[in-house]
């Protein structure tokens, strides 16, 4: 079984894994050697944890997985309305502190709710691949992602939120689900969207999209952080300014450094060439994870491929979880997604 395995398995998409891994520890490295390397550090901690977890997974047939899915998906939702009763950092519910030791049960969830999302569809479809187009099966589907979704935007946390969808969309669409619906869809966030825009939504989340498609309209306040992020990437030209060596990234001007803006700063400090690089791997990755979803051996290795991939194409931003990392310079503000 063994040999099996490691014969099926993507070798293409682990090695893009490791380069991705490296770059991103040596980056890391330059961003927090000014601050003793702490957050360096605990990335060295979970890689060392995460390494026989992947391997124990790769030994585990994603079908007994499935098995336990109901299971994984209660436990998911428990945590998920437990995390609103928690303290807010930074203006969200989102993190279980427990020691020295944090996480976001949206996270986990995000693999619970594909597992799940992909066994129902799949038990759905043993009579026919059809039988998801009916409106009862459908919204039942559709239910399974809105409970978490609707919990996750209570935190707030619209980007997770955001993600939850894009997984379902992904899967129903590799489902065969009848185009129709898909028209009718577009045709509702056509009109949706702009009504969510003007009338639901925030102004402090409005502002963050206007800032993001035009970061003039707000040069010291909202958009300083991404016009620093542009400066640094300018600055590193063809082959960057070297390594510990960038002044946007060392001299405090690009922030926060080590997760939303890290791209900018091996932009920065390795230039053209590796930023380049980086998004050739990323295409490699994802077009070898598309792949995977397209040769499964059966569904639902197909439907839960394509659900994960979605953390391949659309990586969500992270929330801090640390109010010290937070500053009084309004020029420094932590954009929450």
């Amino acid at each position: 079984m063994g040999k099996r395995i490691l014969k099926n398995t993507e070798w293409s998409i682990l090695v893009c894994v490791l380069i991705l891994v490296t770059i991103g520890l040596v980056a890391l490295y330059s961003a927090t050697i000014d601050s003793d390397l702490d957050e360096f550090k605990k990335q060295c901690i979970w890689l060392v944890i995460s390494i026989p977890i992947m391997v124990g997974v790769m030994f585990v047939d994603y079908s007994i997985l499935a098995r336990f899915s109901p299971y994984l998906y209660g436990i998911g939702i428990i945590l998920l309305i437990a995390v609103l009763f928690t303290g807010a950092i930074n203006g969200a519910n989102s993190w279980f502190n427990i020691g020295f030791f944090a996480f976001q049960p949206a996270e986990f969830g995000k693999i619970f709710v594909v597992l799940f999302l992909s066994s129902v569809i799949v038990k759905i479809q043993q009579k026919s691949k059809k039988e998801i187009n009916k409106p009862l099966k459908l919204a039942l589907i559709i239910g399974i992602v809105f409970l978490p979704v609707l919990l996750i935007a209570m935190q707030p946390d619209y980007g997770t939120a955001l993600a939850y969808i894009i997984s379902l969309i992904l899967i129903l669409f590799v489902s065969g689900i009848d185009k129709k619906y898909i028209i009718v869809s577009a045709l509702i966030l056509a009109v949706t969207i702009p009504l969510l825009y003007f009338f639901i939504l925030p102004e402090h989340a409005k502002s963050r999209i206007d800032v993001y498609l035009n970061p003039d309209l707000d040069p010291r306040g909202a958009g300083y952080n991404i016009i620093q992020s542009k400066i640094a990437i300018g600055a590193g030209k063809l082959f960057g300014m070297g390594w510990l060596n960038g002044n946007q990234t060392h001299l405090g001007f690009l922030y926060p450094k080590t997760t939303d803006f890290i791209y900018s700063m091996i932009g920065e400090e390795f230039g053209f060439i590796m930023s380049g690089f980086i998004v050739v791997v990323y295409v490699v990755l994802i077009t070898k994870a598309i792949s995977v979803a397209k040769t499964a051996r059966d569904d639902l290795g197909s439907y839960i491929a394509m659900g994960i991939i979605r953390n391949f194409i659309i990586p969500c931003r992270r929330k801090y979880r640390d109010d010290n990392r937070a500053t009084s310079d309004h020029r420094r503000t932590i954009t929450i997604y």
